[in-house]
């Protein structure tokens, strides 16, 4: 009797999940991924010098080494976590860069490989490096934990049978662009344009958190960030909103994982920590 393709999925899926299992850092949440890091990354490169060369760059130096000097701490601090945890393997490959682009979106993204791009509209919301990390290290956090590849693992699986992105790329070029595109959120306007799941979001923000209380920003800045974000709608919603959620129940995820992150800022920064507790928005 010939099985009925829903459950054929179902099993496809268990074998390749079995055999294609890889954590998420910090969380260590299992997560499917059949998509090797080094085709992504080439994939990747592409679409970023593809923009860079449509996008002109900021003139404005000191933001522009403003937005290099948050990342390059960030990226360190990201380096430092893997080594301690001796995963370093995981991020050996991010071949890092940081640039500011003039353009009036609120929006920043980080392609797979560490390729970062922070857009001139987003820093009278972010005012200051501590606002920056929030950013930069959030959507690090991304890459970092592989949510695109995870993502288009998935397109893999359910809309290509599970064949390798090798064949997928021999075989089906134009189908297999057109995934790397919407899992990613890249192509045309190349930035984060499909929203992320819930989880995904939740993931990068306790990651970001910690990544920046390791590069030595304050974690406890994020709750204002994301509250100016959102008073920044002005009839319609900034890019990063649009697809990173803004609401109470993040916000209030966002307190539950700060003193975790704390911990972190305290450690890199020799700070001795409070003996009170911290209260956002007043005293």
């Amino acid at each position: 009797m010939k099985a009925r393709p829903f459950f054929s999925a179902i099993l496809l899926a268990l074998l390749l999940f079995g055999c294609s299992c890889t954590q998420v850092a910090i969380t260590g949440r299992k997560q499917l991924n059949l998509v090797p890091d080094s085709m992504v990354n080439s994939l990747a490169l592409d679409e970023y010098r593809s923009f860079l060369n449509e996008n002109k760059l900021s003139t404005d130096t000191q933001a522009t080494a403003m937005v290099t000097e948050v990342g390059k701490r960030i990226s360190e601090a990201v380096g430092l976590y893997f080594k301690q945890q001796d995963r370093y393997e995981q991020v050996a490959d991010f071949n890092w860069e940081f640039n500011l682009v003039e353009n009036e979106e609120k929006n920043a993204w980080c392609m797979p490989g560490g390729k970062v791009v922070v857009y001139s509209g987003l820093l009278p919301i972010t005012q200051d490096e501590n606002g920056l990390a929030v950013v930069m290290s959030h959507e690090i956090a991304h890459a970092v934990a592989r949510h695109g590849s995870e993502r288009m693992s998935q397109g893999l699986l359910y809309q290509m049978g599970g064949i390798a992105l090798s064949t997928a790329m021999k075989d089906y070029p134009d189908a297999t662009q057109q995934l790397f595109i919407t899992s990613y959120g890249l192509g045309a306007q190349v930035g984060i344009l499909l929203p992320y799941s819930r989880l995904h979001e939740k993931e990068a923000d306790r990651m970001g958190l910690i990544f920046m209380g390791m590069a030595g920003y304050n974690p406890q800045t994020a709750v204002d960030f994301w509250t100016r974000m959102a008073q920044s709608k002005e009839g319609s919603v900034p890019e990063l909103l649009s697809t990173h959620p803004s609401d109470a129940t993040r916000i209030q995820g966002i307190k539950d994982a700060i003193p975790e992150a704390m911990t972190h800022y305290y450690k890199a920064t020799g700070q001795t920590p409070p003996t009170y507790q911290y209260q956002f928005g007043g005293s």
